[in-house]
């Protein structure tokens, strides 16, 4: 299988192109769309000038701001970082059932330690187990999916509800920005999330939380709600944040990136590679590579640890199909379906890419936040 020569991705991604040097069109995308989506230069007085707006606007407000908390490293240095910076967050967590313990222990320490209040909202396990075996019948590799859409909608419920004009995110494109669509799309497409749901789901959506491009434009335009991914703004580093938030707040390691979802580990660690021949461990290093964190070898030598250090799969497999309501055999069936892409169903792709596209540009130009 050829491999890029700069990274890690190689043909298992089907859209991937080479030049001549052998270096692909997927990071060199992505490091031509970075400094768009980070502060290359990171300057104090453009990150004292964000909090200094979410302050004042705040100001006599319970809170000023909202975080999502999951449990993982980047949520967790979130909290630790706006509570560094003085500001008054309000916790959001969307529980859709995957919890792991560990998860739950994390979140109840690191809020308990710096004094943060919590929301939760919390799915009907029957809707939401519908709609994920929906996912799995519609034989995308975008199995995850939901679950990222319903957070950002839950962000976004809790600042209308409390009236909190600012939503500050730990998405970090200098780790997270690099991911073929044809690994995971659809996390901001609700018409596609929602075809695979009509076509292979059977019970009504009552409780999922979902939005739509005339929602996202009611919560930006009229309601003035803004988000912000606070770490573009500073030098964030992976290993350091875990460093900090294990001295700070006990908090305890998982395993690999975003393993603090059962769910999340055993489609990572099960679905992507047996199925759809996917390592997501390829984009992310591949991430920390193009954002100069590793070089190459380092991360051909972590690749070569093997899977998903500290992984119980056996264990994972019993518990994740017995939970969806599966025999084994009923769920190795799906495994077995012809595989299709987002391209397959009902989308809002080139849509999207027109709003991205115009979005990039004034986060270029400093019109929107990064």
């Amino acid at each position: 299988m050829k491999i890029c020569n700069y990274c890690l991705m190689d043909e298992s991604v089907i859209d991937i192109i080479f030049d001549e040097k052998g270096i692909c069109n997927i990071c060199k995308d992505f490091k031509q769309l970075m400094s768009k989506r980070t502060e290359l230069d990171i300057s104090k007085e453009s990150l004292d000038r964000i909090i200094g707006k979410i302050k004042k606007e705040g100001k006599n407000k319970e809170y000023d701001c909202v975080i999502g908390v999951s449990g993982g490293v980047d949520s967790t240095f979130l909290a630790y970082k706006v509570i560094e910076f003085g500001l008054r967050p309000l916790a959001v967590h969307f529980d859709n059932g995957w919890d792991s313990e560990l998860a739950v222990i994390n979140i109840e320490n690191t809020l308990r330690k710096l004094d943060i209040d919590l929301v939760t909202y919390v799915v009907d396990w029957e809707e939401f187990k519908d709609i994920q075996r929906a996912l799995l019948q519609a034989s995308t590799p975008d199995g995850e999916v939901p679950s990222d859409h319903a957070v950002t909608s839950t962000l976004y419920w809790a600042a209308k509800k409390y009236n909190i004009k600012y939503i500050i995110t730990g998405l970090n494109y200098s780790e997270e920005g690099l991911l073929p669509k044809s690994w995971s799309y659809g996390h901001i497409d609700w018409p596609y999330i929602n075809d695979l749901h009509k076509k292979f789901g059977h019970k009504p959506i009552k409780t999922y939380p979902y939005y739509t491009i005339s929602k996202l434009f009611y919560y930006t335009f009229i309601k003035r709600i803004k988000r912000i991914g606070l770490l573009n703004y500073i030098k964030y580093n992976r290993s350091d944040a875990t460093k900090i938030i294990k001295d700070k707040l006990g908090w305890k390691e998982y395993g690999w990136k975003h393993h603090e979802s059962i769910y999340t580990r055993f489609w990572q660690a099960y679905v992507l590679p047996k199925k759809f021949g996917i390592d997501k461990r390829k984009a992310h290093l591949s991430n920390l590579i193009c954002s100069g964190k590793i070089n190459r070898e380092e991360a051909i030598a972590e690749l070569n640890i093997g899977k998903y250090k500290g992984h119980k799969l056996d264990e994972d497999m019993k518990y994740v199909i017995k939970k969806l309501g599966y025999t084994h055999d009923e769920y190795e069936k799906n495994m077995e379906l012809p595989i299709k892409s987002f391209h397959d169903y009902k989308n809002n792709y080139y849509y999207h890419q027109k709003i991205r596209n115009l979005i990039n540009y004034l986060r270029s130009k400093n019109i929107l936040f990064k």
